[in-house]
């Protein structure tokens, strides 16, 4: 183990050496192809290829230079564990709230995510990222147990007045509180023939994050299960992950019970309903 831990090592601890293995698992190429590639120079190349010559990794044709059937191996196993060390340095500061209970779930789906978790400049990234994400969607589906902060609410009630498609699946709790935010507003999305509400009793994850889907993107809304507070939202166009996510919402939304409008009546005081 210690002398596999060490030819690990002999990689990673180069940016020279990780070049020349990526390139040459792209193809063969000759010394300059790959100086000019890693900005190496030409001893430090020359010592590079020694390196792999000797450990079976490459073999040479001319001034061509190529992977071996265990290079490749070496290479491809390498990149892998580079490539997802890199998705859970993205991910690590919001892996608690990730989901745990929504089948087929994996951190390999949101690889290229974009990640909008508070900072010390701006602690409201994440709630400015799922106003930009409505924003610029024709249609919105998803289902979470919490209560969005009420720009959020403003901006789904308004998408959905102007056209937006919507079909949403809350918890009792997040459809009360979305109701008593503004109840005038709420129907007045709700009774609109492009908005389509359920409610759902058991959520997956509810007490750790929801899931959304727009035109061309899936996200995952991440939330304090102590104060339901947006924590992250994490989303991606990766079409693997747009799938997983319309497959998980259309499981859930089997599940729910529709809302029809007149339902919302009995969910806010009715001297606030038109």
């Amino acid at each position: 183990m210690d002398t596999a831990i060490e030819e690990i090592d002999f990689l990673a601890r180069s940016g020279h050496r990780v070049g020349v293995i990526e390139g040459l698992s792209e193809g063969p190429r000759e010394s300059r192809e790959l100086r000019a590639a890693t900005g190496a120079s030409s001893p430090t190349m020359s010592r590079i290829l020694t390196d792999f010559e000797d450990r079976q990794w490459i073999i040479r044709d001319g001034p061509t230079y190529e992977l071996t059937h265990l290079g490749e191996f070496v290479a491809e196993r390498f990149l892998d564990l580079r490539d997802s060390m890199a998705v859970e340095r993205k991910l690590r500061d919001v892996w608690q709230w990730l989901p745990r209970e929504m089948e087929g779930f994996s951190a390999d789906l949101f690889a290229d995510a974009v990640v909008s978790h508070p900072g010390p400049k701006y602690p409201y990234e994440p709630v400015g990222r799922l106003t930009q994400l409505i924003k610029g969607t024709s249609q919105l589906r998803g289902f979470d147990s919490i209560v969005y902060k009420s720009i959020n609410n403003e901006t789904v009630c308004q998408a959905v007045i102007d056209g937006m498609e919507l079909e949403y699946v809350y918890s009792p709790t997040a459809l009360e509180g979305t109701v008593t935010w503004n109840p005038e507003r709420v129907m007045e999305a709700a009774v609109r023939e492009n908005c389509t509400v359920y409610v759902h009793d058991d959520l997956p994850d509810g007490n750790r994050c929801g899931l959304g889907i727009v035109d061309d993107r899936a996200g995952i809304c991440c939330h304090d299960a102590e104060t339901g507070a947006l924590t992250a939202v994490i989303d991606t166009d990766v079409p693997e992950a747009r799938e997983w996510a319309i497959s998980t919402f259309e499981r859930v939304r089997r599940e729910a019970e529709p809302v029809g409008p007149q339902a919302f009546e009995t969910l806010a005081p009715s001297d606030l309903l038109p």
